[in-house]
């Protein structure tokens, strides 16, 4: 539905219980799959859904950068692409992503399921509820499903990565990497590793209700990281290609463990119960 109440973004095709945010490597997720166009109120995601069975679950998979790497962090459209896997059916989304390391001993490869964020982004539509109308505050005290994030921890110890069960993540806004300064300052506030999306991903999926859990890998140590050097593209691709092989069985061994799918009135996560109560300004999808 769109913010007037209309049915754009709703979809006849077929349907998806989990979603999946691929960045960079991880654009073949699905080998036989349907694609999906889908508009939203908020205009397209990064590139058409393609849904298909994993592990017995039906998952849709959205390239968060859009094929080719087409959008820079702070150019996706967040919100069409919550807004769509939601209007296909999801209800519970895997975010992995590449991150820096704020810890020497977290090196390239090392896998973590953070359990807090922190945001330092700007510029970027951070909700959808900017009509006029009732406001909408969702609660964001632990910002990742605690289902999603169990889930995720015990399939990572099933594969050769080593694993860290939380952790707090900060998103900078990017597309440039942290200067040697700001990243001792993320060090020095205890953050773990450093991204450039997750965020407002995170808190949209939640304006939706929807359980959302990040999985990011290593792919380099911070600048200002004792013993790193300064960060380029090429070996954030390079490192994540290398370990992409093991984060897609880590998915997939995800996909097939998570909750079974719950109708709305009947969800009791509490991701799923964040818009109790409240009056919203458009219909969700």
């Amino acid at each position: 539905m769109d913010p007037t109440g209309s049915t754009a973004g709703a979809t006849d095709g077929p349907r998806a219980e989990i979603g999946v945010i691929g960045g960079s490597g991880l654009y073949e997720f699905l080998d036989d799959y349907e694609t999906v166009e889908v508009d939203t109120p908020f205009g397209r995601p990064s590139d058409p859904l393609v849904i298909g069975e994993v592990e017995g679950r039906s998952v849709a998979f959205v390239a968060r950068h859009g094929k080719g790497h087409r959008f820079a962090p702070h150019r996706v459209n967040y919100r069409a692409n919550l807004w769509a896997l939601r209007a296909v059916g999801v209800r519970q989304v895997l975010s992995p992503c590449a991150v820096g390391s704020l810890r020497p001993e977290h090196g390239p490869g090392t896998v973590v399921v953070p359990d807090q964020v922190v945001d330092r982004t700007w510029g970027r539509a951070h909700t959808f509820y900017e009509q006029e109308g009732p406001v909408v505050h969702v609660g964001f005290a632990d910002p990742y499903c605690p289902n999603g994030r169990q889930v995720a921890v015990d399939a990572g110890r099933l594969s050769p990565l080593p694993v860290v069960a939380d952790g707090t993540l900060v998103v900078v806004n990017g597309p440039r990497f942290s200067s040697r300064a700001e990243s001792l300052m993320h060090q020095q506030a205890g953050f773990g590793i450093v991204g450039m999306t997750t965020m407002p991903e995170a808190a949209l999926a939640r304006e939706l209700a929807l359980c959302f859990t990040t999985i990011a890998v290593v792919t380099d140590h911070d600048a200002g990281v004792e013993g790193g050097d300064a960060v380029s593209h090429d070996e954030v691709l390079r490192v994540f290609a290398t370990n992409v092989e093991h984060l897609t069985g880590i998915l997939r061994d995800a996909i097939g463990q998570l909750p079974a799918h719950e109708p709305d009135e009947l969800a009791t996560c509490p991701c799923r119960r964040a818009l109790d109560g409240l009056e919203l300004p458009l219909t969700l999808p």
